[in-house]
């Protein structure tokens, strides 16, 4: 994935940057807010990681100038202020999580790819197509179990295209998504990546067209035939537990490639500490002349801000090495030269022994040991159902999914609200009425919390179990509000399989192009359908529309009937004639709305009609229901 780092001081970045670029991501550093505009907004990235204390535009102007101008790309926010009003004030300006310095590396790593996989068409900590698995968190790959071995810019490849499966990638996407804004590779670079990949899939078993080829567009992943998981996520039946699988596996290849990852790692931090102990040492210096002029009652607010600076440049610099209590000192002082009322001779004898401290903990610093590895944020499923052997099976196939089960006895909110799934599995069972004496609750009972919760939480997709499959059990359950019907018979490795595509359909944001000439149109559209999460791409020439369409990939496209030079009537037309692009839906939203220029938008192959002016919420739900049966032929 492409990182756009933007942070002045030099040894994180530098620091940082490795630890980036070991776990493949494509790294830009710039040192100024001015200059993170200038990347942010010209090239594309998949997160931008921001210092907010920086030269010329701080980072959370930045972060709202980025906001403003509808830019939707993650943005995580460093610093080393840990007051709770510089934290609200960050996410309010549109951030989407905040580290305080000092941070482990390994744990802001973790970080990254929860906002990449919240911000991806997949939300999972694994990575799947087939029989293909992708770990991030150890940059693993494996097919049909067996392991597989990759370059950087290969692995990249393969993370970008299973990230975004459902998307066909261009060579100049390719390239502007795996190489920084440094490298200028051609098509034929591209080609050759992609040839050497082919071949080692080829040679672990996979299809020579697992990656197929749209010729005019682009790569994509073709679609599996089966509906199912890959094997490797579900042990045979008599396969006993603790066997291979991708949850439990301890494989000596992937431990000796861990190993020697952390050893070349700790190897960089103890080379870095070389160069970084003696300027340290050298900033120190502004701090005891800060502490001399404070003694002599002479220190200006000028001179304690600058000296501030050090304190705040040291905190990130100190704590990428892990040094606790030297990180520990630092914040004390800058805590000190940061506070609302400026420092007074009587802190003097305080100040000086913090940095006669800090002195001799860096000094006495002569070797960096390694860090632990944090855990994941895994995608979490909550199961309501009084059948303790499902319960169990299920528990067994969530966990080898990379998927956190949450098991409740009722429906109702007050009993796990605070669990915040991504997902709801209720197990209806007729046992459950006959039982009338027991405590686990009826049926209907269940049916009615059914529909206090698609009330309350209508984004939350619940999937519904039963041993009853009639008509009217399916009408009721559509009714309460369920998306999904299975009946109690159902293989688990199916069951799992409804459990993915839900997870998957709900953090798959849908793209959306608007082709009109109404230049004050085009400028509200975006803010009108932002609240439903869209990735909106506006064009105002349709001369430019091949272009555009074929470089967005849209998954909806609104037109405007009149415009100058091409209609939207002829663009609709142009784009049922090519074989690829017959099935997208196309919605025309127009002042038109007599009966006659609707009917010829539908015979030119429109999909749905809409007059201006409209309400974002008609339009989002016009543009979501075709998104939705799209996908459900799709399935």
């Amino acid at each position: 994935m492409k990182i756009l780092l933007v942070e002045d001081d030099e040894v994180l970045s530098k620091v940082l940057t490795r630890t980036l670029t070991t776990h493949h991501h494509i790294v830009d550093v710039v040192k100024d807010g001015e200059m993170g505009w200038t990347y942010g907004s010209t090239f594309e990235y998949d997160l931008i990681v921001l210092d907010i204390v920086l030269p010329k535009l701080d980072g959370i102007s930045l972060c709202q100038r980025f906001r403003a101008k509808g830019y939707d790309t993650p943005i995580l926010l460093l610093t080393a202020q840990d007051a709770r009003t510089v934290k609200v004030q960050g996410l309010d300006a549109g951030a989407d999580d905040y580290v305080v310095k000092p941070f482990d590396p390994v744990e802001l790593v973790a970080r990254i790819r929860a906002l990449l996989r919240r911000s991806s068409s997949n939300p999972f900590p694994l990575l799947s197509w087939g029989a293909l698995l992708l770990n991030p968190s150890t940059c693993e790959v494996t097919y049909n179990g067996q392991p597989l071995v990759f370059t950087t810019k290969e692995y990249e490849f393969l993370e970008l295209l299973l990230r975004d499966s459902q998307y066909v990638f261009s060579s100049d996407e390719l390239i502007d998504r795996l190489w920084s804004s440094e490298d200028f590779p051609s098509e034929a670079t591209v080609r050759s990546h992609l040839r050497r990949v082919r071949q080692k899939l080829t040679a672990a078993g996979a299809p020579s067209d697992f990656i197929a080829t749209m010729h005019g567009r682009g790569y994509y992943l073709k679609a599996i035939e089966a509906e199912t998981l890959p094997e490797v996520f579900f042990s045979a039946s008599n396969s006993e537990p603790g066997e291979a699988t991708l949850a439990n596996r301890h494989d000596p290849f992937f431990e000796e490639a861990s190993l020697d990852s952390q050893q070349q790692y700790l190897d960089f931090l103890n080379e870095t500490w070389t160069t970084t102990q003696p300027k340290s040492l050298e900033q120190l210096a502004i701090l005891f002349q800060t502490v001399t002029d404070l003694q002599c009652d002479r220190l200006t607010a000028q001179q304690q801000a600058a000296a501030q600076r050090v304190t705040h440049t040291l905190v990130g610099t100190l704590g990428i090495f892990s040094l606790t209590k030297t990180t520990h000192l630092v914040r004390q002082l800058d805590y000190w030269l940061g506070g609302q009322e400026p420092l007074q001779p009587k802190h003097a004898p305080l100040m000086q022994a913090l940095v006669t401290a800090l002195q001799q903990e860096i000094q006495n610093t002569t070797q960096i040991q390694p860090c632990q590895i944090p855990a994941q944020q895994l995608p979490r499923l909550l199961l309501v159902s009084s059948d303790l052997t499902f319960n169990q099976s299920l528990q067994e196939a969530a966990t080898r999914c990379g998927i956190q089960l949450e098991i409740a006895s009722t429906l109702e909110p007050q009993e796990w609200g605070e669990l915040q799934p991504n997902v709801v599995l209720l197990r209806l069972s007729a046992e459950s009425d006959k039982a009338k004496a027991s405590d686990q609750p009826t049926v209907s009972l269940l049916l009615e919390n059914l529909h206090t919760v698609t009330q309350r939480y209508p984004a939350l997709p619940v999937l519904v179990m039963s041993d009853r499959g009639e008509l009217s059990d399916r009408l009721e359950v559509l009714r309460r509000g369920g998306k999904l019907f299975l009946t109690t018979q159902t293989p688990i490795e199916q069951v799992m399989a409804a459990v993915v595509r839900l997870l998957r359909r709900e953090n798959l944001p849908a793209r959306v192009m608007i082709v009109d000439d109404d230049h004050t149109w085009l400028n509200t559209l975006p803010t009108l359908l932002k609240p439903w999460g869209f990735k909106v791409t506006t064009l105002d020439d349709p001369q430019q529309f091949w272009t555009v369409l074929q470089a967005v990939a849209p998954d909806a496209l609104i037109l405007e009937v009149n415009m100058p030079q091409i209609s939207g009537f002829e663009l609709c037309q142009m784009l049922r004639s090519d074989p690829n692009w017959q099935r997208l839906p196309v919605l025309f939203l127009s002042v038109l709305s007599d009966a006659a220029t609707q009917q010829q938008a539908f015979t030119a192959g429109a999909d749905d009609y809409l007059s201006k002016p409209i309400m974002g919420v008609v339009l989002a739900n016009r543009i979501l229901s075709r998104l939705h049966r799209i996908r459900e032929c799709a399935e």
